[in-house]
């Protein structure tokens, strides 16, 4: 039964991840087109991030409270409304209205899609399947970067027809959403679960609880964050086709090498990470490997391809290993909340970022004309991801030391 469920949840995650990759593809026709400036452009993905800042630490506290079925749905839902909005018109403060809607309900979707992992399989392979769901979700990414491909005749008939396609996808998660909470209610599983621990009521003090490691890991799930999803999801595709002269097909597909690998090493990262109990060391891995991807591609010849799979192994690496490290440093029934805390600053961080990213993209002039002016771009999202991997090596320490508050022993 529980790889049904997971099925269910992980078929909507592809859905829900390819309404937010599909901005990338469509960037450079929103700048032509509809004459949106990078800042513009990245504001769109920076309001996804927004009201997450807030909402998401009250979503993980709402998941834990009433359940990943029916908040999963719910969330759902306004993703859908969102992805609706962002389609209908050109107008861009239209267009940044449906993002925000899209960001309320997606981060704590993600959540509640996460805690399912830990309702249905909260003793063994907990690791696997959290990273199957994320390997679905990646597909859903991938799928976003080659539509160019697949979809040609939709891009051909402009800006618009691709993002209608993304809110049809948005509501095929949404009916997935609702027949998993279905699901749930008919097994009772959560139930089940529930009367296997004491009552809890989630709290804010729920976070003062949490211990070192847990705080090392938030900086690096900010930091880590920021970088990767305000490049690859925002101006990859863009910076591939001004500042290395690349048609659009080709573009998407090269960004489509990042998911290309992701979908197949994730789920084997997660599978060796639950047999190894190793995760800060394989954490550590896969945040050096992030810089050092963005600093072939800016400014190695023929670096493009290489930066990109490298990329495409630290976007198994890190998220594998991340979320179930989460449920082995705080208890079970504040997953939820830990989660929530860890979104919420993790989507400041990738709002920021995005505004930085197309700051520095508008002041510097990057074009076709100028590629030079992708550098200082180039050079920040080098910088915080470098800051990342620090803080993966002061996680590694923290639990070589047995520091932390887990439930279990701390991974080391």
């Amino acid at each position: 039964m529980g790889w049904c469920a997971l099925a269910l949840t992980s078929l909507a995650l592809f859905g829900n991840f390819y309404v937010y990759d599909s901005i990338a593809p469509v960037a450079e026709m929103l700048a032509t087109q509809l004459g949106y400036s990078d800042t513009q452009i990245g504001t769109l993905n920076a309001i996804y991030s927004l009201p997450n800042v807030v909402m998401v630490l009250v979503g993980g506290m709402l998941v834990d409270r009433y359940g990943v079925g029916r908040m999963g749905t719910i969330t759902a839902a306004i993703c859908l409304v969102g992805a609706i909005l962002t389609a209908a018109s050109p107008d861009f403060y239209v267009m940044a209205a449906g993002r925000l809607f899209f960001g309320i309900g997606a981060e704590t979707f993600n959540i509640a899609t996460l805690s399912a992992a830990t309702l249905w399989f909260p003793l063994h392979n907990t690791a696997l399947a959290m990273a199957v769901g994320i390997a679905f979700g990646r597909a859903g990414s991938l799928a976003a970067d080659l539509s160019p491909t697949w979809a040609a005749s939709v891009y051909a008939q402009g800006w618009q027809a691709p993002l209608v396609l993304a809110a049809v996808l948005a509501a095929t998660s949404f009916v997935l959403m609702a027949a998993y909470w279905w699901f749930e209610r008919r097994t009772g599983v959560a139930e089940l679960r529930s009367s296997s621990h004491p009552e809890h009521r989630p709290s804010w003090r729920d976070v003062l609880a949490f211990g070192r490691p847990y705080w090392y890991l938030l900086v690096l799930c900010v930091l880590w964050y920021a970088v990767i999803l305000a490049f690859r999801s925002t101006f990859a595709i863009k910076y591939f086709q001004q500042a290395h002269a690349m048609p659009l097909a080709e573009a998407g597909q090269v960004v489509s090498l990042v998911f290309g690998s992701a979908l197949i090493t994730t789920p084997i990262f997660g599978w060796i990470s639950d047999r190894t109990g190793r995760y800060s060391i394989f954490l550590a891995f896969g945040a050096l490997l992030l810089p050092v991807a963005l600093a072939a591609m800016a400014f190695a010849d023929g670096g493009l391809r290489a930066g990109t799979v490298l990329t495409g192994i630290s976007f198994s690496v890190v998220p594998a290993v991340m979320w179930p490290m989460v449920s082995r440093l705080v208890e079970p029934k504040r997953f939820g909340t830990a989660n929530g805390m860890m979104w919420v600053i993790q989507n400041g961080g990738i709002a920021a970022a995005n505004f930085v990213a197309g700051w520095l993209n508008d002041k510097y002039g990057a074009s076709a004309a100028n590629p030079a002016g992708y550098e200082p771009m180039m050079l920040f999202f080098i910088t915080v991801s470098s800051l990342g991997f620090l803080f993966a090596l002061l996680l590694w320490r923290s639990a070589r030391a047995g520091e932390g508050r887990a439930p279990a022993p701390l991974p080391g």
